[in-house]
């Protein structure tokens, strides 16, 4: 008998030290299923590193002028060459990475918060609250949202700030659709039956009991959006309906490099890699996670 509460006392510690280290394990083994959002996460972090540390990692001033040393070809003291006023173009590509992914961020979360909250309230309380909200949405959606953001865009003036106002005005119409679906799925469960029956308000039970228990798609959708957001910001800038110059933006750097396609081709290749490897890291991602969160997805199209 002592030998065996001996035994069970040496072996306590074992498994409450294992613990953690199962919960570990069974991370990484999820996450091993999934290998697309691993490599689309490691994307996004290095292009958030450098965006978030583009002043320490940019060898130059993105904005400095030397015209000895303009459209010169990649070499060691410029490792992507440099543009036609001599300006470093690694330099300006880090920045560039620190505009187009904090004006999109910001502008996915204002749609996300303002879609979450319309959609919400709408599938909770439906009637005519419902009616009204959603044909407001069925108004914006009648438009083609590109060219909506372009006709706001232009009204209001090129400017970045302008051209996020635009997106947000035509972006959180889709947020909104699919939250007060998800909310009118999620409403008459048990769990927000009980919570209503114990005195619980409207708002309470939206905040603590639906919007956590419909965040998945929202989430997918978040990151489907940031791709698309970075390719309309890249391409209205392009257009002279965003960044201005000498602003160091991938649209901005494509529409000046333009008049160089055959003198200096790398102008476009280097920011128009950016945009790429931006926008399908974020895509891979919004694909990866939609598997990851919702398995009945996977089995469909297994099936």
């Amino acid at each position: 008998m002592k030998t065996i509460a001996g035994a069970h006392k040496a072996n306590a510690p074992q498994r409450e030290q294992s613990r953690p280290v199962v919960l570990i394990r069974d991370l990484i083994a999820k996450f091993n299923e999934y290998p697309l959002v691993v490599f689309a996460a490691s994307l996004i972090l290095l292009l958030a590193v450098a965006a978030i540390f583009a002043p320490a990692l940019s060898p130059h001033d993105p904005l400095a002028v030397n015209m000895e040393e303009s459209l010169q070809g990649p070499a060691p003291k410029h490792l992507m060459g440099t543009d036609q006023l001599g300006r470093d173009l690694f330099s300006r590509i880090l920045f560039g990475t620190r505009i187009s992914l904090s004006i999109a961020f910001a502008t996915v979360a204002v749609c996300l918060v303002l879609g979450v909250a319309v959609g919400a309230v709408a599938g909770y309380l439906g009637g005519v609250a419902d009616d009204l909200l959603m044909r407001l949405v069925d108004i914006f959606m009648a438009f083609p949202g590109l060219l909506l953001t372009i006709a706001i865009a232009g009204m209001l003036g090129p400017s970045m700030q302008n051209l996020m106002l635009a997106m947000i005005a035509t972006s959180w119409v889709g947020y909104a659709r699919i939250a007060r679906g998800a909310v009118l799925s999620v409403k008459e469960c048990a769990f927000v039956e009980a919570a209503r029956s114990l005195g619980s308000g409207g708002a309470r039970i939206l905040i603590e009991h639906i919007i956590p228990n419909i965040v998945h798609p929202i989430i997918v959708l978040a990151t489907l959006n940031m791709g698309q957001t970075i390719l309309s910001i890249a391409g209205l800038s392009f257009l002279g309906l965003g960044a201005q110059p000498p602003a160091p933006e991938w649209g901005v750097m494509l529409n000046e490099a333009c008049s160089f396609m055959g003198l200096a081709p790398h102008l476009f290749i280097f920011p128009g890699l950016a945009i790429t490897v931006a926008v399908m890291a974020f895509n891979f991602l919004g694909d990866g996670l939609r598997d990851m969160l919702d398995p009945r997805f996977k089995k469909e199209v297994e099936i």
